[in-house]
């Protein structure tokens, strides 16, 4: 039986990587900070230039931590989703679950300036923006189950997860036609995606929302497993349907949800990370897939916020483009070399 135990040099490995990864994205940015001097301010020295351990300790740090928490949490959810509809294409933003959450913040940013003079003070904070976008995404989500009930085809599934994404994207259109411009604009610069922006304070609502999604995921594990051989398969092992799809809709709910709000959409992650893992382990073994994609997931975030910040310039490119320009040939390049999907 493959076991975490089996990979355990792999786990190891990929740690290392993780830890180096984490080490080069602090280090690196538009000011130019001597590594050693990262390191002494990081393992909790004072330096004697105090803005270094200003820029270290209020951004760098906070910016390198969300890369890691945003991989992770829509690296997991992409393979909860793939597992649950068994189906290589699905994911947050395929089946419509980030573009709910994108909706939820629309009408939050785009809708403020009315809801703001009716209730005489502004409703944009950091924990209604996480609410109304998990909210989103999971009213999105239940209406594809919900669909999905009726319709047995995966194709048909996939079709329809589209049109929920499509009405989302036509509703946020319909809204930025009548906001203002300060608004749209505010809305426009969110749907970049950006890990750059959150402060400790909001990065520790983000960890609350995505460790209580990450532990659901953990406890679906099993339900996971047994839902690759087929649902009847699964109830013959005592598995209950309902309640597993519900924990796993909540789990993807939270953990799509709660990045789209706190960094906004980011592309690429949820559905490439869950087929390299699969490709690189050659396993289907969600004890260890599920793991493995969180620490992937965090490493290759790391990587493209470092590339995306242009390191020694001041300018930052949208980690939208960077995670498919850097991720997409990689994932191409696996599955020719591989010849087959393991799935």
């Amino acid at each position: 039986m493959q076991t975490p135990k089996t990979y355990r040099s792999s786990f190891v490995l990929l740690l290392t990587v993780l830890v180096i990864a984490l080490g080069i994205n602090i280090s690196l940015g538009s000011v130019s900070i001597p590594f050693s001097e990262t390191l002494h301010s990081v393992f909790g020295g004072t330096l004697d230039n105090t803005a270094w351990d200003y820029i270290i300790w209020n951004y760098r740090v906070p910016k390198a931590f969300t890369a890691i928490l945003v991989g992770a949490g829509l690296s997991l959810s992409g393979l909860l989703m793939q597992t649950l509809f068994r189906n290589p294409l699905a994911g947050p933003f395929v089946l419509g679950i980030s573009s709910g959450a994108s909706l939820g913040a629309a009408f939050l940013i785009m809708g403020s300036a009315t809801l703001s003079s009716l209730f005489g003070f502004s409703l944009v904070t950091d924990v209604s923006l996480a609410i109304v976008s998990s909210i989103g995404s999971f009213l999105v989500l239940l209406a594809v189950i919900t669909v999905a009930s009726k319709v047995k085809d995966t194709m048909a599934l996939l079709i329809i997860g589209l049109m929920f994404g499509s009405i989302s994207a036509a509703i946020v259109s319909v809204l930025s036609y009548f906001t203002d411009a300060q608004k749209l604009q505010q809305f426009v610069y969110w749907s970049f995606g950006s890990v750059g922006n959150l402060s400790w304070h909001q990065l520790g609502l983000l960890f609350v929302i995505l460790i209580i999604g990450i532990v659901l995921g953990i406890l679906s594990i099993k339900p996971l497993n047994a839902l690759l051989l087929g649902e009847n398969y699964a109830k013959s092992l005592g598995v209950n349907l309902v309640r597993s799809r519900y924990l796993i809709i909540i789990a993807t709910g939270l953990l799509a949800g709660g990045v789209t709000a706190f960094a906004g959409p980011i592309a690429f992650i949820g559905l490439a990370v869950p087929h390299l893992t699969r490709q690189i382990f050659n396993t289907t073994e969600h004890r260890v897939l599920v793991p493995a994609v969180l620490v992937y997931g965090a490493i290759l975030m790391l990587i493209c916020d470092t590339i995306a910040q242009l390191p020694s310039s001041a300018e930052v490119l949208p980690i939208n483009a960077i995670t498919s320009i850097l991720g997409a040939p990689v994932v191409i390049w696996l599955l020719v070399r591989k010849r087959k999907m393991v799935f």
